[in-house]
């Protein structure tokens, strides 16, 4: 653990510094919400923007109001982190599991040395851990811990019943970071309903083995979920275009949810380095602020 905590904390160093560079003092945190929140009610001035109009308010007869918004501020940070076994692929100690338990501890750093809020729900079919969001070092290191000593009960997926669990634990509008690998289906309303009530920055973890499957002729292939084991013929040009196209179909889906609701979208190939990937992506999302 002493030696996991170091690699992340190397980790976070990397990112605090890369962001102190690229931003050039512009980036205040990490964890600053994207857009603008509802603040108060003020009588309607002429040039005001009639679609800024509160009619349920105006409608008391009291005269004309209008809605005025703030700045979101640092808000509290939820991580959600499928931990089915269709995660544990790879090589050792590179696995899709293993990849986004180390972001979590990363961004648990982040948080706490941003003096932000941040917790932790873990799903397979089922609630597997939650840890509430809190402040300091302490509750990160407890997240961590958490974390890397978990032991699912459930090997199966089921993100639709994951989110929701998500859904009814934050009730506030808070930062969402999703990490899964999305293998599952019709988990498409529920991801809807997350990036219209919350800030969604959605991670997917991918294997190449898993894009780029080998034709090897007709194997066995287990599925880790169900223990179940299927013969298919790997070297058919049918199964190639099947399983390939259900992969990028899977891919769009998930985009065009996150493109349609202002969610960040971020894939991580589970060999490549994602430290500046990360970087990358809150650099997209101070962007985005600075253009609301």
């Amino acid at each position: 653990m002493k030696d996991l905590v170091k690699k992340l904390q190397k980790y976070e160093i990397r990112i605090r510094k890369a962001i102190n560079t690229q931003m050039q003092g512009n980036f205040h945190s990490v964890f600053k919400g994207t857009g603008l929140e509802f603040d108060d009610v003020r009588s309607y001035q002429y040039g005001d923007d009639v679609r800024a109009i509160d009619w349920n308010v105006t409608a008391k007869g009291h005269g004309t109001f209008i809605k005025t918004y703030k700045e979101e501020k640092e808000q509290s940070v939820f991580l959600i982190l499928d931990v089915s076994a269709s995660q544990a692929i790879g090589t050792v100690g590179q696995q899709k599991i293993d990849i986004g338990k180390e972001i979590c501890g990363v961004l648990a750093l982040v948080a706490a040395k941003q003096s932000s809020q941040i917790g932790i729900v873990c799903v397979s079919d089922q609630k597997e851990k939650y840890v509430k969001p809190g402040l300091g070092i302490e509750h990160a290191y407890t997240i961590i811990k958490s974390i890397f000593e978990l032991k699912p009960k459930s090997l199966r997926t089921n993100l639709a019943a994951g989110i929701k669990l998500a859904l009814s634990i934050i009730k506030r509008r808070s930062i969402i970071i999703l990490i899964s690998d999305f293998i599952d289906q019709n988990y498409e309303r529920e991801l809807t309903m997350l990036a219209k009530k919350h800030d969604l920055v959605v991670i997917q973890l991918v294997d190449k083995r898993e894009v780029d499957f080998p034709a090897m002729g007709i194997i066995p292939l287990l599925d880790k979920e169900t223990g179940k084991t299927i013969w298919v013929n790997t070297s058919s040009a049918t199964f190639q275009h099947s399983y390939l196209s259900t992969y990028a179909d899977n891919q769009e889906k998930i985009a065009k949810i996150c493109r349609k609701y202002q969610a960040n979208y971020l894939t991580i190939d589970t060999t490549e380095e994602y430290v500046p990937q990360l970087v990358n992506l809150f650099r997209i999302r101070n962007l985005m602020r600075k253009s609301a």
